[in-house]
Order: structure tokens, then sequence, then C-alpha cells
């Protein structure tokens, strides 16, 4: 199950769905606590009732054959303290859905704490982190208060209802021993058979608590499940219009000009943004009937005031919000994607399966291992592991995984093997040498963090051992290794000086990458042909809130002048 969520999770991007939207809480919580509890549980609660089930058959005959009106009267003590117990205990259901939502907010914040430390300690926020914990424990504890009060009263009915009719069985068979009908067994075997059928009769009256306990934990699965459903078939927003994101093969779908011959710069169009409109999913529009072409060598640089709508622009072309109009068209060639991978019906089955339509196009979702196409945060995600692990991510993260000691055969059942989906994979390049990856990091001039921590195979939390800047030069160093032919650029060298950015601007642009950066930097206008300026849009204006300029000297020298 926990396999099965997880591919769930992960697919169609509904992760960063659930956490961008704050759909529901703690999807982490779901997947390992509620998991585990909902396995147990269900088995414990399947060999109950399998014993009660053969216990009730067994004693039941005995039981009738002694003093058929005792077990009439049993039957009817056991719906009444079923009904009974149900009525005290209906809240606990909720209050046990609370608890488990209260404790992992407040497990969330402490983790948070741990992510954040250092941010926390320069800001001196200890007392603020404090009162913010406190606040969230005591929520949960005040919670916790309820339950227990809940399952006190629970409880005593529980109790009573148990021993309250103990005496029944022998003081009914008694007089039946006294006139010499029985024999003085049968009175034990009737108060023995008595107490099993109880037992088998008020299963839910002794079982309730944890009964309430597992039907929360059905609902916060059953909540999130209904979540990952729905994100197969449609997006989480159901935008009324959305953004269309399509791969065109630029082999399988030529346009000749009018004499026949292939036109020269058909084969350099790598991206074609069309009547594009973006818009937040509270329906603010941020850019408005955006169209332009990348060609290869073709740099653009985005600029804009903060809140224009820049950093959404590249959510919209990694297909992360799609909520707006327009189409945006990726130009890849064949090679990339196998023919193997189009299923003979034209059907989807599976997130990063390709299919060419009748006009060439190859309409997936997109895949952040794309070869083609490279996206690269302002601050690069550090992944848990050794370094080697973090220059091959994303192309060759599961490469990195099984060579590791840790991923050796441990005699694993199959279900916790990784996935490999046959006829599915994208081609990669071939995988980078040892050498290759200490040339990457001496290309973004990070030779030196070698001897700093050993070899490629060392562990580390790198997100706290590397500083920013750091961190973003070893993004670019898997960009160099990725080799892809677009990379856009979130104000990825925000925390380099001036020197080491035109480095790496020189470096990707020597390995033949064209790309789309977003900054703020007037350096950034050196390394870029074309100069794409959002401003923020007007409510109630339908005019378009941007422009496209080419980047020449003048262009240069007036913005070094502002």
């Amino acid at each position: 199950m926990t396999r099965y969520y997880m591919e769930r999770y992960l697919k169609n991007q509904t992760f960063y769905k659930i956490q961008s939207q704050s759909i529901i809480d703690n999807p982490d919580q779901r997947i390992v606590d509620d998991l585990s509890s909902f396995t147990g549980t269900a088995l414990s609660f399947s060999l109950i009732l399998f014993n009660s089930a053969v216990d009730l058959i067994s004693f039941s005959n005995i039981l009738y054959g002694i003093y058929p009106p005792l077990f009439i009267i049993l039957l009817v003590y056991s719906i009444g303290g079923t009904a009974l117990s149900v009525f005290l205990g209906k809240g606990l259901v909720t209050l046990n859905f609370l608890q488990e939502k209260k404790e992992a907010d407040f497990r969330y914040g402490l983790v948070r704490v741990r992510e954040n430390a250092e941010s926390i300690a320069f800001y001196g926020g200890e007392d603020n982190e404090m009162q913010l914990l406190l606040q969230r424990f005591r929520s949960a504890f005040e919670n916790l208060t309820q339950l227990l009060i809940s399952s006190r009263n629970l409880e005593f009915f529980t109790s009573g209802y148990r021993y309250l009719i103990q005496i029944l069985p022998a003081a009914v068979v008694a007089p039946m021993y006294f006139s010499g009908k029985i024999e003085f067994g049968v009175i034990n075997q009737s108060v023995s058979a008595f107490n099993h059928i109880l037992g088998d009769f008020s299963l839910i009256v002794y079982q309730f608590q944890s009964i309430s306990a597992f039907s929360a934990v059905i609902d916060r699965l059953g909540e999130f499940d209904d979540i990952l459903d729905s994100s197969s078939t449609k997006s989480l927003s159901d935008p009324s219009e959305e953004i269309c994101l399509v791969y065109n093969s630029v082999s399988s779908s030529p346009v000749l000009e009018s004499n026949g011959s292939m036109p020269k710069d058909k084969y350099k169009k790598l991206l074609d943004i069309e009547n594009l409109t973006l818009r937040t999913p509270s329906k603010a529009t941020l850019v408005r009937d955006l169209s332009l072409v990348i060609n290869e060598k073709d740099h653009l640089l985005v600029t804009g005031p903060s809140g224009s709508g820049k950093t959404s622009l590249l959510r919209a072309l990694a297909g992360l919000w799609s909520t707006g109009r327009g189409r945006v068209t990726f130009y890849v060639d064949d090679g990339q994607y196998p023919q193997s991978s189009i299923s003979s019906d034209g059907d989807l089955p599976e997130a990063n399966t390709i299919i060419h339509d009748t006009h060439g196009e190859l309409k997936r979702h997109i895949n952040r291992n794309s070869r083609g196409i490279f996206f690269l945060p302002q601050r690069p995600y550090m992944v848990l592991g050794t370094l080697r692990q973090q220059l091959l991510y994303p192309m060759w993260a599961e490469d990195a995984v099984a060579n590791s000691d840790s991923a050796k055969p441990t005699g694993l059942l199959p279900f916790l093997m990784r996935a490999q989906i046959s006829g599915n994979e994208i081609e990669k390049p071939i995988k980078p040498t040892n050498d290759d990856l200490i040339k990457a990091l001496e290309d973004v001039r990070l030779g030196y963090i070698l001897s700093r921590f050993g070899s490629l195979d060392s562990t580390c939390e790198w997100s706290s051992v590397l500083s920013l800047g750091e961190q973003q030069r070893l993004a670019f160093a898997r960009l160099l290794l990725s080799k892809p032919k677009l990379v856009l650029l979130d104000e990825s060298t925000s925390a380099l000086d001036e020197a080491n950015e035109a480095h790496l601007y020189q470096q990707i642009g020597a390995a033949g990458i064209t790309y789309i950066s977003i900054g703020h930097r007037r350096t950034l206008y050196d390394y870029h042909n074309r100069n794409l300026s959002i401003s923020t849009t007007e409510p109630n204006s339908t005019e378009r809130n941007w422009h496209i300029e080419l980047i020449n000297r003048d262009t240069v020298y007036n913005k070094l002048k502002l």
C-alpha cells in the first residue's frame, strides 16, 4: 500500500498541487502513519471477527440447548448495549480524526524548525518558534483531553455493561439444578457459554474505541485517496480554461516552403508560445496574450517588477500551472523519444508515455527528466544522498541509487524493488564517468569540495554544508552534465558574484545550450539577445502587459544609467 500510494502521490505532479493549493493536510503522515495503522488494525479486526464467528457458532448451540430464553435475553441485551455505546461514543471518530491532524501539524512544525534552522538562528526567532510550536501542541493537548473524557465515559459504560449481567446465567440456571433437572456442571457450562456469546455479540461495545480510531484513519485515507483519484483525471483546481502544453517533433511535421524546400530555421525552433494568458489559481491575470518564438542561441531575459508573473510564466512552461489559455509548444527531436513508447491504440497508459497524433505532435505530461528541457530554480533542490547523486540528479538518479551500497539486493520482496517500465523509457545520454563528474565540478569552480568532503561518494546534509551560492553552482554542474537544448533559469545566479555569474553563462553558452533567464541584475543583459519585459496588469485593462526588444549596446548602456 505504501508503494501504491507513493506512486500516485508522485504521479502527474500531484504532490506539487497538494502543497501549492493546500488541499489536504500532512500527506506524508497519511502515507507513513495512517497506512501503517490501517493495515495493522484491519488485520487485527479481521482475526477478531473470524475468532468471534467461530466462537459464536460453537457456544450458541450449547447455550440454546440449556435454556433458550437465556439466549434471547442475551441477544436483546447486546443489541441495547451496542446502541448505547454508539450513542455515547459517536464523537470519538471526529476527535480521533482531529487528533491525528493536530499531532501531525505539531510534528511538521518541528520539521520546519530543523529545515530552516539557519534562518531562524539569524533572525533570533527562537521565542517566536517556541510560541508557535506550543500553540500547536496546546491544540493537540486540548483535543486529547476531550478524547480522554469521551473515552472515560465510554469505558465506564463498557465496564458496567460487562459486569452487570454476569450473575444472570447462574441465577437463571440454578433453580433447574435444585429441582434436579440438570447437573451442577451444567451451571458452569452455561456461564462459560454465556460469557463467550456475550463477548461475541458485544464486539462493537468492547472494541468501540479502537473502531472509532480506525474510522478516523479510514476517513483520512479516503480523503487522500479521493484527491489522488481526482488528480489522475483532471487538474485539482479544475480551471474552466487550460493552457495547452505540447511537445512537437520537428522531424515528423515539416512545413515546406512554396518552392518545396525545407526552411533552414525549422530545426532551430525550440519553443513557441501562442496567445498565452496566464492566471493565478484565484483567476487574477498575470500575463495577457503573450506570443513569442525561441530559436537556438536565442537567449531571452525576462524582467519586470516583483509580482508581475515572471516565475509564474516558468511554472506555466513547466506544466506546474495550467490556469489560463493559450498554447506552449516545445520542439524536440524524434531521436530523443523512441517509437516503442507509443501505444498502438493511442492511449496514454503511463504519465510519461508519448503519443504521436496525426499532426506529428508528442503530447505528454512534462517530465523533469526530459533530455531537451531543463528547469533551474532559484534555490536548488539538494537530494538526500552522496555528492555523486547530487550531480546525477535528476537524469540518472535511479542509476546512482542502484550503484550505491544501500541499494544492494537484500532479499526484499518484489513490490519493494524499483519499478522498471519496459517500452516507455526515454533515451538518456551516456551516464557520466567519474572524470566527467569531476570536470563538471571544475567547470563551475567547485573542484575544491572534493578535497573538503573526501570523494564523490561522501554523504552529507548538502543543503546545510553548502552555501546557497555553492548550491547554485552545483545545480549548473547538473545542467552541464545533462546537456539539454533549452534551459529555463529562475534567478539561478542570485547568490553568486558577478564574476562567477559571467563564468557560468559562458559555460552553458559554450555547451550550445539556449537559455531563458529571469533576473533583476543589469549585468544579465550582457548574456542575452532579447528582453521580455512584463509589467503588472491593471484589473480592468485589456491591453497586453509585455513587450519584447532586442538587447544591444545602447540598451545595456541605458539600463546601466538607470
